[in-house]
């Protein structure tokens, strides 16, 4: 419990705090290997999930990295003008929109496969913890993590 009845309103107190400055921070740590691929994190985001998917409708992918379609539409379009992804109505059902990764896309990958265990060396966790993490914050999420 509290000592004040304020105590609940120090910014000490906030869980939501931490997990704010920690994303922040993460996504700053990205930049610089992100940046010579000319590309965002959230960019980055949906080419994680196409390198595993393929092809995914935008309303799958939204559900998969916790976007709205209002947020990722223009990160689609711009990987699609950069020439990574194809976008196109399902023949099935005009209201689904499919994004497919492409040839020039497919080859970031191996371009980029040192991004995680260079990010892994910026952080201050043994991979014990940062496993404990990953678990509690999809815990948080709600979510149970697909891990391997």
């Amino acid at each position: 419990m509290y000592d004040s009845k304020y105590d609940c309103q120090l910014l000490k107190n906030q869980l939501c705090f931490p997990l704010y400055a920690c994303s922040k921070e993460t996504i700053r740590l990205y930049r610089p290997f992100l940046e010579p691929f000319d590309l965002t994190y959230t960019q980055y985001l949906a080419l994680l999930v196409l390198w595993e998917e393929k092809k995914i409708n935008v309303k799958a992918m939204g559900k998969r990295l916790f976007l709205d379609s209002g947020t990722l539409t223009p990160v689609l379009k711009c990987l699609e003008n950069k020439g990574y992804i194809t976008r196109q109505r399902c023949p099935e059902d005009e209201r689904v929109l499919d994004v497919e990764l492409i040839e020039e896309g497919a080859a970031l990958q191996d371009r980029m496969l040192h991004i995680p265990a260079e990010l892994a060396k910026c952080v201050n966790l043994t991979p014990e913890e940062a496993r404990t993490l990953y678990a509690l914050l999809y815990k948080a999420l709600g979510v149970v993590p697909d891990v391997e």
